[in-house]
């Protein structure tokens, strides 16, 4: 009993210094945020075509730069953290947190074509599966995006929206992918098990996304519908955050999902501008699923063993944690704690990130 009630105490210990310094990081964030949030609508008037692209951009130029300079403080101001955090080499959290973004001659190539893979093989045929199977999810998302004023390219000529869109979604895919997989997933797993990291991340991105539960226009559709946004991203995440883990490389899972964003936001764009999600199909996401099927046939093996990979690193999270004493009840309780924290941290991103 007394080695479970430690066990139990570890697991929560561990999990409450992590939430420490994720509530540190995002109120550092929320510092950083304060020229697109504040600022920016000061200066730009909403209706402006440049409002939308300059605000996201600054967004991810702002956490590019706080999250070392936060890291940086944090490994010197606390001091215990290198006892209490488990690593596996003798780096600054700074160092592990940028050598995600690094780019050699030598792995350039492989980073480009795990982003495309991921596009092609997960992304694609994701999305075209929930707009075929149900079409209303299409208006759901343009009718939920075009009211936000940082999105109004969606309700633009093509030009304009193509400018937008692409400066928009790669720094929605820099944001994203370096706060939840880039910190989140790789800085928890530095304090617990990787995988506990993996799914509370993961969580939290999903349940950013099924947010939009609560925005005026979704009294108007099923409830279903922001949970099958929540489900979509809760999935993609735990796949993108386990390439992360054992590749610790960002660039691939930000090209894979910038490009997505890229394609999905011209299909609301379609439908906004009144074609049927047949044409869209048919022009759009025919193409990309033959270049999916070509893809998936010729790295038929490299694909095969990225999956057992994968399946075999999420399994050890329903094992019991050798490395800390696990008894079965420690392990429920782990299961119980991961999903909490991540409920936490959801709470914590909406006090200061939004």
């Amino acid at each position: 009993m007394e080695t479970s009630n430690n066990t139990k105490k570890k697991i929560v210990v561990d999990r409450g210094r992590f939430v420490l310094e994720v509530m540190i990081v995002f109120f550092g964030i929320c510092l950083f945020m304060i020229i697109p949030f504040f600022i920016l609508p000061s200066l730009i008037d909403k209706k402006s075509i440049l409002y939308g692209p300059l605000y996201y951009l600054l967004r991810a130029l702002g956490i590019l730069i706080a999250i070392p300079i936060l890291l940086f403080l944090l490994n010197k101001i606390i001091d215990s953290q290198k006892n209490n955090v488990i690593v596996e080499d003798d780096s600054s959290p700074v160092s592990r947190f940028l050598n995600l973004y690094s780019v050699t001659g030598g792995d350039f190539k492989e980073q480009l074509l795990y982003g495309i893979l991921i596009l092609f093989i997960v992304f694609i045929p994701l999305d075209f599966l929930t707009y075929f199977l149900i079409p209303e999810m299409l208006e759901f998302t343009g009718n939920v995006l075009s009211t936000q004023a940082t999105d109004a390219y969606l309700l633009r000529g093509y030009f304009v929206f193509l400018f937008s869109v692409i400066i928009i979604q790669i720094s929605v895919a820099i944001y994203e992918e370096s706060l939840t997989r880039g910190f989140l997933t790789m800085r928890g797993g530095e304090y617990f098990h990787k995988i506990s990291a993996v799914i509370i991340s993961s969580l939290y991105f999903g349940l950013m996304h099924f947010l939009y539960f609560f925005h005026p226009i979704s009294r108007n559709y099923p409830v279903w519908f922001p949970l099958i946004w929540f489900l979509q991203t809760f999935i993609v995440g735990i796949m993108l955050s386990i390439l992360i883990v054992k590749k610790k490389r960002i660039w691939p899972v930000i090209l894979a999902h910038a490009l997505n964003n890229i394609i999905s936001a011209h299909a609301v764009w379609n439908y906004l501008q009144g074609n049927d999600f047949s044409l869209v199909a048919i022009y759009l996401y025919l193409p990309l699923l033959i270049i999916s099927a070509v893809l998936f046939i010729i790295y038929l093996p490299r694909i095969k063993q990225g999956i057992s990979t994968g399946f075999k690193e999420f399994k050890t999270y329903f094992k019991k944690d050798g490395l800390i004493g696990e008894s079965k009840s420690d392990f429920y309780f782990r299961v119980f704690f991961d999903f909490l924290i991540g409920l936490l941290i959801l709470i914590i991103g909406l006090f200061f990130l939004i």
